[in-house]
């Protein structure tokens, strides 16, 4: 019977009730292990098609069931799922907590798991602090919360298990603080440029008093209102429509942890064009002025750019308000230098190595967050929460306002943060059952209900 569809046609016996006063006036003999009440099918392929249902979905599924020879319809995959009963969590020692996108930047949703097992336990339709502090009231007995460092779950772990000790993830505590660095060295772009001594500008110390103004109060007002509303549990879109803001001011308000981070000086990004400059300016003093002409040029070297940014270099030329300087190294970019920065010296090449270290002979800022991020990396790395103060007291002295507000997010969390340092918990199996759920979720293309998501990420093996 091997891959061909088969029917059985099975002879049993019918039972009569002559109670007059019973419901049931007839009963159908059962044959165990083949037959059950208003079943089409054995509970055998029953049980098949449900794995294959957790495991693929509803149109997947029924693809695979016909070259199985036991075609059902997708519809008849999704019932079977939704049929299925969900396990209760019990008692959950240490639990691990993070959230995911139904749609990313509108809806949010939370998914649980035991980190002894390794396997989710429950979803949640959201991330607001009273739905997990209900959970945990409705699941007690949890006495470590591994979570990431969003103040919802932090919030929600105190008020429904307020025994149980919380544990920052270390992999968002070095996510938090490369985001930091990144701001420090783009606040700090002139300084990766190389120059001639005599073109050379020491790059200032940032001002430790805070700027005044209109501009500052009202910067000051938004990232209190914005953060405000994201503590509540506030998506990024409803506080964007709420606040008549665009959705990415209220993205760069969130990253910032303070709003002092947001009045450092701005310094423009590195353009494509920067790379071709001393071509282009070979090209212009052998008399080549025409931009078109030299755009082409540059696109037969890998230049992606428009030719109106050529357009706008040549422009500086000609009116003489900027010489055509043929400079050939080219400043790294600040994404570069912060992973240079966040990576151990092991880690980097030598010539990696050579760049960071003229970076830092220039600039004492940027010499200075490197030292707190070695010294940083090295207490996550090897779980040393005892020198968490010491650090904390460095960073928020530096002068870098980019660690100070790193630093004060610290002191925040600072429970969580330091047990994180110090305990052994990690959220790294969330984080992989996370990525397992984007992959569910993607296999029903977003359609699926709550429900049927839930049980495919519970149940599925």
């Amino acid at each position: 019977m091997g891959g061909q569809q088969t029917l059985l046609k099975v002879r049993i016996r019918r039972f009569f009730c002559d109670d007059v006063s019973c419901p049931r006036r007839t009963f159908a003999e059962q044959v165990p292990g083949v037959t059950t009440p208003y079943a089409r099918r054995t509970p055998l392929l029953r049980g098949v098609l449900e794995k294959i249902a957790l495991a693929l979905g509803g149109r997947p599924g029924a693809r695979m069931t016909r070259l199985l020879a036991a075609e059902v319809s997708r519809t008849t995959m999704l019932r079977l799922v939704r049929a299925l009963p969900v396990p209760a969590a019990g008692t959950v020692t240490v639990l691990g907590v993070d959230d995911f996108a139904f749609r990313k930047g509108c809806n949010y949703g939370s998914i649980l798991v035991d980190m002894h097992t390794g396997r989710p336990v429950d979803l949640l339709p959201d991330r607001l602090a009273d739905t997990f502090a209900a959970w945990l009231r409705e699941h007690p007995g949890a006495e470590v919360i591994c979570r990431d460092r969003a103040s919802g779950y932090a919030e929600g772990g105190r008020t429904g298990a307020p025994d149980a000790i919380q544990v920052a993830d270390r992999f968002h505590l070095l996510q938090n603080l490369t985001k930091a660095v990144d701001r420090a060295v783009r606040a700090h772009g002139k300084c990766l440029k190389d120059r001639p001594e005599s073109e050379a500008v020491a790059q200032p110390r940032p001002a430790t008093d805070a700027p005044e103004g209109r501009r500052v109060e009202v910067t000051r007002q938004r990232h209190a209102e914005i953060h405000a509303l994201h503590v509540k549990g506030i998506g990024n879109t409803a506080i964007s429509r709420a606040l008549n803001l665009d959705h990415k001011t209220v993205l760069r308000y969130l990253r910032a942890a303070t709003a002092d981070e947001l009045l450092t000086e701005v310094v423009p990004r590195i353009r494509d064009l920067d790379k071709y400059v001393a071509y282009l300016a070979e090209r212009w003093e052998q008399g080549c002025t025409n931009a078109a002409w030299l755009t082409a040029e540059l696109r037969g070297r890998g230049y992606r750019g428009s030719e109106r940014t050529v357009r706008r270099q040549l422009h500086l030329w000609r009116d003489g308000s900027v010489k055509p300087t043929a400079v050939k190294a080219v400043a790294p970019k600040p994404r570069e230098v912060t992973g240079w920065i966040i990576r151990p010296a092991v880690e980097r090449t030598e010539r990696e190595q050579a760049d960071l270290a003229r970076i830092l002979q220039r600039c004492d800022s940027l010499r200075t967050v490197d030292r707190l991020v070695s010294d940083f990396g090295g207490m996550l790395r090897q779980r040393q929460g005892q020198h968490l103060d010491a650090w904390i007291a460095q960073a928020r002295s530096s002068g870098v306002t980019q660690l100070v507000g790193f630093a004060d997010g610290l002191i925040k969390d600072y429970d969580a943060v330091r047990n994180g340092l110090t305990l052994p918990w990690s959220s790294g199996a969330v984080e992989g059952n996370v990525g397992r759920l984007k992959t569910i979720k993607r296999q029903m293309y977003g359609r699926a209900n709550f429900d049927l998501l839930r049980r495919r990420v519970i149940l599925a093996e």
